[in-house]
């Protein structure tokens, strides 16, 4: 097995190279190491994964420069693709918009076509659990559709599992797609709440809080969310001799395509991590309550079931454990 990872100076694609070269598997790495946020704690990512040693090499590529891509997947040879790389968040999909279209939409394109040409064995893929929009029935199922995104963010990531499909329809390349929820825990991302909040409250700064508190995440650990993408990987998909034509399942296909959902099944109220982080700093929270941002949702709460049954694994780092070994990560890196 040789795998190809993009994104892999980010958050979740670090840990998941680390978790491929202690398999003794070869790696190869596509990053474009952008400033969306701080390029150094990027570069402190890769730093780690080269003091690992193993067989890894980094392409610095953008997933949308085709060329560069091309190079990069003629020199890796991939008989595996996990496809991390993307323009993340929520709310800067709103400010700028053409960052997604490129990233997510030009650059999975590209990744569909190589992966095409290279014959992989299996593409596994990262959606979002910002694909279920305004659902109200929780938890959210893969078996429900989800047709109304609330951002562009999110409609990019249900473009990708349609893109996905056509392939897979196609030219008979397995796909999966892993719709992540709200993933947190040592060498995360500095746009995402849990690192917002701990640098704000070290700093005595107040903390926003949308919706005036009245928010609950599936908060999902990241080392649940590396076992879930390496179980994935090892388990291609194949066509569902079951499927419906008249009744269709949204998560699977008579083509070699799954959907499935990663996340804790616990949801947790965002006061809740507040009072954690509190406790882990010693230090108390100064809370500016605000109304919802456009876009964002009130609840999340992943629905397992499939990932459960395919590859015999289920989320359960609980909340409280992953973010005192945030914390201790946030003190010890920052020097704090």
């Amino acid at each position: 097995m040789t795998v190809l990872v993009t994104g892999a100076a980010g958050f979740i694609g670090s840990h998941v190279v680390i978790r491929l070269l202690e398999r003794g598997q070869r790696v190869v790495g596509v990053d474009n190491v952008n400033d969306y946020y701080d390029p150094t704690l990027k570069r402190a990512r890769l730093a780690r994964l080269a003091k690992l040693g193993g067989d890894f090499s980094l392409h610095e590529v953008s997933v949308e420069d085709n060329d560069g891509l091309t190079r990069a997947y003629e020199a890796a040879q991939p008989t595996h693709v996990v496809h991390l790389a993307a323009q993340a968040g929520v709310r800067y999909s709103i400010e700028n918009p053409a960052a997604y279209v490129q990233s997510n939409l030009v650059g999975f394109g590209n990744i569909l076509e190589l992966s095409k040409r290279h014959q992989l064995q299996h593409l596994v893929y990262a959606s979002s659990s910002s694909v279920y929009g305004n659902h109200t029935h929780m938890p959210f199922s893969v078996r429900e559709s989800v047709d109304h995104p609330m951002s562009l963010y999110a409609a990019s990531k249900k473009s990708n599992e349609l893109m996905a499909h056509a392939y897979s329809h196609l030219f008979s390349l397995p796909t999966t797609g892993l719709r992540f929820f709200t993933v947190y825990g040592p060498w995360g991302r500095p746009d995402m709440a849990l690192f917002l909040f701990t640098k704000a409250m070290l700093a005595g700064e107040p903390i926003p809080v949308f919706n005036r508190g009245v928010m609950s995440r599936d908060f999902t650990y990241i080392d649940d969310i590396v076992e879930g993408v390496i179980r994935t990987l090892d388990a291609p998909p194949r066509p569902d001799s079951s499927w419906d034509a008249e009744d269709p399942n949204p998560a699977t296909s008579s083509a070699p395509y799954r959907v499935f959902n990663i996340g804790n099944g616990n949801p947790s109220q965002l006061l809740e991590m507040i009072r954690l982080i509190e406790a882990n700093l010693g230090v108390k929270a100064q809370l500016n309550l605000l109304p919802m941002q456009p876009g964002d949702v009130p609840a999340t709460y992943a629905d397992v079931t499939e990932l459960r049954d395919a590859v015999g694994f289920t989320p359960s780092t609980p909340l409280a454990t992953g973010i005192e070994r945030f914390v201790a990560w946030y003190r010890n890196y920052y020097g704090v």
